[in-house]
């Protein structure tokens, strides 16, 4: 599944230096948090980058490039490391929360049962539904023409890159296989990248042991 995934070369265009870590991980056992999960929560806050590091600057910069006001929809980690210790939502959540405000990292995670087709990373035409809740009730909206987003063959999954994920996709304490974006621009290094994901994979096969883990990095259009 994951060696169908791709970047549009609109985006590499804007950011040449982008590069994400995709990581397809099968038969999880994911639950509410606990004090496991608490625990990691805790350790990386206390190791947390701020929000003036470069890796976080980086994505404000990329947001401006596609006219986003990174002051008003906020890439994800830099609203993350802004929540410390992040919030509690559940184990796998938990997780990659942990790993995303210790490296400085976007960390997206998407329930494949809920996936149409192959993941992308595109610039909007504008057209494509954005499935939210708004009010308690489910809604539709749309992405802005030339905005960055990741989708599927149904629609938006994540608008303005890594801002909002739809509903659709979001991991739950059902969510059994899943797919990890973990995304990177300079000034973070590529062996950093790497290392992220290595420690996702330990805290997910601790959830879950003898979980299936693939991994590839593409880094082009």
């Amino acid at each position: 599944m994951i060696d169908d995934i791709w970047v549009d070369p609109a985006v590499s265009a804007l950011r040449p230096d982008f590069a994400v870590l995709v990581m397809g991980v099968y038969g999880m056992r994911n639950g509410p948090t606990d004090d496991r999960s608490r625990a990691w929560l805790a350790e990386a806050a206390d190791a947390a980058v701020s929000a003036e590091d470069p890796k976080v600057e980086a994505w404000r910069e990329a947001y401006r490039a596609f006219g986003a006001k990174p002051q008003r929809t906020r890439p994800s980690v830099d609203a993350l490391v802004r929540r410390m210790p992040p919030p509690e939502i559940n184990l796998v959540v938990d997780a990659y929360n942990a790993i995303s405000v210790r490296h400085g990292l976007p960390i997206g995670g998407e329930d494949l049962a809920h996936y149409e087709g192959t993941a992308r990373l595109v610039r909007a035409a504008g057209d494509e539904p954005f499935e939210v809740t708004e009010k308690g009730e489910p809604a539709v909206d749309h992405p802005e023409i030339g905005e960055v987003v990741w989708r599927d063959d149904r629609g938006v999954t994540c608008r303005r890159w890594n801002w909002r994920q739809c509903v659709r996709t979001r991991i739950t304490e059902e969510t059994a296989d899943a797919l990890f974006l973990l995304e990177r621009l300079a000034p973070m290094s590529l062996a950093e990248l790497e290392a992220a994901g290595t420690e996702l994979a330990e805290l997910l096969r601790a959830i879950t042991p003898g979980v299936r883990i693939e991994s590839r990095l593409v880094n082009h259009g």
